[in-house]
């Protein structure tokens, strides 16, 4: 039995691209907050609500962003996520 040509082995490539997925994956799955702190988000949030894209459901203690229909529990959740709704609406605007 012959052994693999190591210049056709391509089994180290493929284990370096399922690993690039895999974080790749796992870094879409997260919430980065780290650029929105507490009070920039209460700020945030608090200007969302005055402009009616907010509503507030205070017997559940929920906040609804009007544009997605998405509820969020947590204020700083809730700024990240517009952040990046808006950011890709603003994209969708400059490809028409």
């Amino acid at each position: 039995m012959t052994e693999p040509d190591i210049i056709d082995d391509t089994t180290g490539d493929y284990d370096r691209l399922e690993t690039e997925l895999v974080a790749q994956d796992r870094d879409a799955s997260r919430v980065a907050t780290a650029d929105i702190d507490e009070a920039t988000a209460r700020r945030l949030v608090g200007e969302l609500v005055e402009d009616d894209v907010v509503t507030p459901i205070p017997d559940q203690r929920v906040l609804v962003h009007e544009p997605s229909g998405k509820p969020f529990v947590s204020i700083t959740q809730l700024a990240v996520f517009h952040r990046g709704w808006q950011a890709a609406s603003d994209a969708g605007e400059e490809d028409e």
